[in-house]
């Protein structure tokens, strides 16, 4: 005859043969729910598991790509920065030793300094530099240069302001202005553009 007792093994016999049982109890069997959870993940399960995933990668390497374009672009922007306080500087050195103003144009001025050697500064639209020439010695003060000006001026300033009168001839020049704006792109996009530079040299010995 069987006997049944819950979780536990129990021998029964038929004939000549003797063969052991498990019988599990309503509690041990478990639910419809327990018995899916037991067989593994489902498809839906899976699908839901990588789109969360997926949406979680997505915002960790966006939020690496800003960072990555941020920190590049600060970098660059000093760059620039430093490329133009050093070409200030020479322009304010060199317009203090001329000893004569040869010619002018808004892209380039030629002076003459106090060893009688040619100087003179060519901006380039199309390369976008700006070149220091002194005899057939050249230097490029600025690279990625979108805009440059020279402007010359008397020595007089207007009523109320710090500006001066616009020179109509080379021998009433008694101010240099340069005036640029510098720019770089990254990953394509330009997304470094220097605010507005602007110098203004008194000619000392012209």
């Amino acid at each position: 005859m069987r006997r049944l007792f819950k979780n536990s093994w129990v021998p029964l016999s038929r004939g000549n043969q003797t063969r052991i049982c498990r019988e599990l109890s309503p509690e041990t069997r478990g639910s419809p729910r327990q018995l899916l959870r037991a067989r593994g993940a489902t498809l839906v399960e899976y699908l839901i598991g990588i789109g969360v995933a997926s949406l979680v990668l997505t915002a960790v390497l966006s939020l690496s790509l800003y960072s990555g374009r941020s920190f590049v672009g600060l970098a660059n922007y000093m760059d620039l920065n430093a490329a133009s306080v050093r070409a200030l500087d020479q322009i304010s050195r060199d317009a203090r030793q001329i000893t004569n103003l040869l010619a002018y144009a808004t892209n380039q001025v030629i002076f003459q300094d106090a060893s009688g050697t040619r100087l003179s500064y060519d901006y380039s639209p199309s390369e976008r530099t700006l070149t220091r020439w002194r005899g057939p010695d050249s230097q490029v003060l600025l690279r990625e240069c979108d805009f440059l000006r020279f402007s010359i001026y008397q020595g007089t300033s207007l009523a109320g302001t710090y500006d001066q009168y616009p020179a109509a001839n080379l021998t009433n020049c008694r101010v240099l202005s340069a005036q640029w704006t510098c720019s770089r792109k990254i990953l394509g996009a330009l997304i470094d553009t220097e605010d507005v530079q602007e110098t203004k040299v008194v000619i000392r010995k012209h």
